[in-house]
């Protein structure tokens, strides 16, 4: 693979985080109890299996930075001008996005769509439509496969970076962030992200819209406690179905723009 020059400063830059770097020094001592002291290897295994038993939790959590930096929450000046991001995960969706993309547009709402790249390569029409209405496209990796929380760097260099390529090839605007597939990741990630120079981004509240059908519901997970400053996930991809056949965010999408007017709320892009 070739990289940029910038590229590879960031990559030198990288560096583990306060968490990471404690677990390299428990792996360092660990070995060090074994050889010195090869009695105690059972000791030795349970303190990096307990370390190891933490590192997955932190990566089953999709709002945890113990692994590298993570957008939960828009900085504290958006929160104080009343601003949230309403961000769309696992499109484009040739029958979905354009019925959301309509309704942001009554609204004159901007968004930001995490997009899958083979999706993407699939309907680029759509991504150039995203664009041209002013909302902004980023990455949500090029398969989105249900094991990519297992990769290695070879494997997250690929997610990454074949949906960067593909993206930009398309819009001719290099996503700026990456949103792991249900926040899942491991600590191979961070370091490929400073590689290519984007951010992780998560988010603060979640509907569940991909897994319920009933719009009540999903706007009420959207809406309890929501605030000045709070990132939320729906999703244009892989949308549930109400009992009538509807994708779920269709009819959540426009309760939902009504309750943030309510409440002095202004959507904006994650950039």
């Amino acid at each position: 693979m070739i990289c940029s020059s910038t590229e590879n400063m960031a990559m030198r830059a990288w560096r583990p985080t306060p968490f990471l770097l404690a677990s390299i020094l428990i792996h360092a001592g660990a070995l060090a109890l074994t050889l010195f002291t090869p009695s105690r290897w059972g000791c030795a295994l349970a303190i990096v299996l307990l370390n190891h038993a933490v590192i997955s939790a932190a990566g089953l959590w999709p709002r945890s930075k113990l692994l590298g930096a993570n957008l939960v929450r828009l900085p504290a000046a958006a929160a104080e001008r009343g601003e949230v991001a309403l961000t769309f995960d696992d499109g484009p969706d040739p029958k979905v996005t354009p019925q959301v993309l309509d309704i942001l547009g009554q609204y004159q709402v901007r968004a930001t769509f995490f997009c899958i790249g083979e999706r993407a390569a699939a309907h680029p029409e759509i991504c150039r439509d995203i664009m041209a209405r002013g909302h902004t496209i980023e990455n949500h990796g090029q398969h989105h496969r249900h094991y990519a929380a297992l990769s290695g760097i070879g494997g997250w260099m690929r997610e990454v970076g074949d949906a960067q390529k593909t993206l930009e090839q398309i819009t001719g605007r290099r996503p700026q962030f990456f949103r792991a597939l249900a926040g899942l990741r491991n600590p191979f990630l961070d370091p490929v992200l400073q590689w290519f120079g984007i951010r992780l981004a998560s988010w603060t509240r979640r509907g569940y819209d991909t897994r319920c059908g009933n719009a009540d519901f999903v706007l009420a997970r959207l809406t309890r406690g929501l605030g000045a400053g709070d990132i939320l996930l729906l999703h244009d991809g892989h949308s549930a179905r109400s009992t009538n056949g509807v994708p779920v965010v269709i009819e959540v999408l426009p309760r939902l723009m009504t309750e943030l007017a309510a409440r002095n709320l202004n959507p904006v892009p994650l950039s």
